[in-house]
Order: structure tokens, then sequence, then C-alpha cells
């Protein structure tokens, strides 16, 4: 009888994981899709960042993976090196939010509204975790909601980098444009706009 009960228990245990693994990819494949992104305004992804890194944040507290969560978002919205690129930018960015502190009650509180958190850790302690445009939009306007050119950032960092473009924008404009993110058009700006 005992043994029937332990395997209830995992039973219940295995179908709860299945089910928020399930609700994650539901109620947040929108956060992530490039057509509905390319139809918001400017910096409209910055939110969905805070947002998307906050889902992953819980869902691992839950003890699920996050990388196995985004591949189901992912899927039917984008293919290939771009979906590889969109879920290695939002590990990243649950990364980078973990180091500078964000994930405690405060900080997910505000991510999950899509607000910037306070950093709690390292020489950037209270400033804002902002969101950046690893090549900015003043160079290729087209990456503005594009979440695999989107990484967070404590605010004094951002403000320094301003609209540089340097070796690793126009080394990161070639991998978004093979993989069908940036067009031939953008990766000539951030080419010109680098030298």
């Amino acid at each position: 009888m005992r043994a029937l009960y332990t395997l209830l228990c995992l039973l219940l245990l295995a179908f709860k994981a299945t089910a928020a693994a399930t609700n994650y990819a539901a109620n947040r494949a929108s956060l992530l899709d490039p057509a509905k992104l390319a139809t918001l305004g400017p910096r409209a992804g910055n939110p969905r960042v805070q947002k998307a890194v906050y889902w992953l944040a819980v869902a691992r507290q839950q003890g699920q993976k996050p990388g196995a969560l985004l591949d189901r978002p992912l899927a039917g919205k984008m293919s290939g090196d771009a979906a590889k690129l969109t879920k290695a930018a939002l590990l990243r960015n649950l990364d980078i939010a973990g180091k500078l502190g964000c994930l405690g009650a405060d900080g997910l509180a505000e991510m999950r509204k899509g607000n910037a958190p306070t950093v709690r850790r390292g020489p950037y302690t209270g400033d804002q975790l902002s969101v950046d445009h690893i090549i900015p939009r003043s160079v290729a306007p087209e990456l503005g909601n594009v979440i695999a050119n989107l990484e967070l950032m404590p605010q004094r960092m951002n403000a320094v980098k301003r609209d540089r473009v340097g070796e690793r924008q126009v080394s990161h404009a070639r991998v978004l444009h093979k993989a069908g993110l940036l067009s031939q058009g953008g990766l000539k700006a951030v080419e010109a706009a680098s030298q």
C-alpha cells in the first residue's frame, strides 16, 4: 500500500511539473512572438524581456529547466538559428539578472509587470536593470524589438555605452543576419557605423 501511495505522489508531482511547463508555454508564447513584436512601438520588447526573465526564474524555482521551457513557446514562432539565438539571449538575461541580485521577491515583482528591478549586487548596486539594444536602434531600427538583440544591463552601464558600434556589435549583426533576423541593408548599416 505504501508503494502505491509513493507511486501516486510521484505521478502527481510529474503531472504538476508537466502542467506548469504547458502553462508556461501557452501563456508566454505571445511574449516572444516575433510577428507580434514587430507590430509594437519602439522599445516594446523591453518589458517583454523583463516578463520572460521573470517567468523563467519562477519556473526554475519550481524545479523546471528554463532552457527546455523555451522550446515550446518558440516552436512555430521561429525556427533554426533564430530560435536558438532567442533562447540563448533569454537564458543569458536570466543569468545576468541572477548575478546582479535582481531575482529576489522585490525584483521578481517588478519584472512580472515588465518593470525594471533594482540591482542588488555588484558595483552597480542601486541602479535600475535596464534593457540594452546590443546593436543600437539608431543604427538598425529593425532590431528594436528583436529579443535576440536585447540584453539586461545596469542603467549607468547602458548610459555609458550609448550608440557605439564596435566589434561585438558587428559580429552580432552578422549572426543575426545569417539567422534571418537582420536584413542585408541592416547589416551594411551596422558595418558602416563601426568605421
